[in-house]
This record gives structure tokens, sequence and C-alpha cells, in this order.
């Protein structure tokens, strides 16, 4: 029994739709795997505060002079509790499991309020940036302005992730180490 001409037509325009309907119906009934991510991607990508901080020695410092760098940031008092000491740890112990690519990778703990930072805090961590927000001016939250969390600036300036301030140091690892891969820059 032979085939009319309908139903070549019919069967070659199912070879198109097949395709169509099948993407539908995964789209439409499946549910993605979660991403290999850790930390939470911020998009857009918010830039590093603009405006010059103070360094441990009263001089200006400005994120623009740590471009072509991977910056881990981090914010908290000057007296640095237990929650602040624990996010440099993190920061610290990640930064050094990086091996080679550890010199990629900046340190800056930004002092959010009024406190002097404590005198220990330099010499315990060396290559850690310690700088504070000047009198009088209100930084808006962010990079700069959040206890809750460590955020990570590509070397343009744009910070791009941020994990929680007692980060699963494996899994924050796994993500720097991608990204620093995947990066031909910084």
């Amino acid at each position: 029994m032979k085939a009319g001409p309908r139903a070549k037509a019919a069967l070659l325009a199912s070879l198109f739709l097949l395709p169509i309907v099948a993407s539908l119906v995964a789209y439409r009934y499946t549910r993605p795997a979660p991403s290999a991510n850790y930390g939470e991607l911020l998009l857009p990508p918010r830039g590093t505060p603009a405006h010059d901080f103070v360094a441990r020695d009263g001089s200006a410092f400005s994120f623009g002079r740590l471009r072509g760098q991977w910056i881990l940031i981090a914010s908290d008092s000057g007296e640095c509790a237990r929650d602040c000491r624990q996010k440099l740890h993190a920061m610290r112990q990640v930064r050094l499991a990086l091996g080679r690519n550890a010199s990629r990778v900046a340190r800056v703990l930004v002092i959010d309020d009024l406190r002097e930072p404590v005198a220990d805090l330099a010499s315990a961590d060396p290559g850690l940036e310690v700088v504070r927000t000047p009198r009088g001016l209100a930084i808006a939250p962010g990079a700069a302005n959040d206890r809750a969390h460590v955020y990570l600036a590509d070397p343009h300036g744009n910070v791009m992730i941020r994990w929680p301030s007692n980060p699963d140091l494996r899994r924050m690892f796994q993500d720097l180490e991608r990204l620093l891969r995947a990066s031909q820059i910084g």
C-alpha cells in the first residue's frame, strides 16, 4: 500500500515540528538543575565605591588602586569581633588555597563605623588592606557596607558575587578557582 502525498507531507511536517514540541514540553514540565556556583551572582554587577577611603596610615585609599586584581571585600566594625574574624579567616584561607593564583586576589576590610581598627588586625593578617569610611560619609548598602556578606569584585571594579559572612570555605574556593581559571583578566 502506497502512502499518499498528504501522508508524506504530514510525515515531513512532523519531523520539523517534533523538536519544537519536545522543547516546549521540556521547558514547561522539567526543572533545571541548580547552578554550580555557591555564591550569589549579582545581576547587574555593581561598581566598587568610587569615593576614597582612609587607609591605616591615614592616606587616601581607592579601589581603583587595585584595578587588575580580583578583590575580596568585607565590611565590619573597627573592633572586629568574632564574626569579623571569621570573615577575615575565610578570605585568607580561600586566597591561600588558590596557590599560584593567590597573587591575583587582593583582600580589603572596610571599617564601616567610627571605631578605630584594633591594633592586632594588621599584624595578624599580612596583605589585608584595612580601610575606614571617612567621617560624615554615608555609604549605600553594598560591598563596602554589608556585614552579612563577603563580596568579590572583578579586575574592572565590578562587584559580581557575594557569599554569606560565614561561608563554606570549600565551595567558596571552588567558585573563585573556577572564575580565575576561566578569566583572561587579572
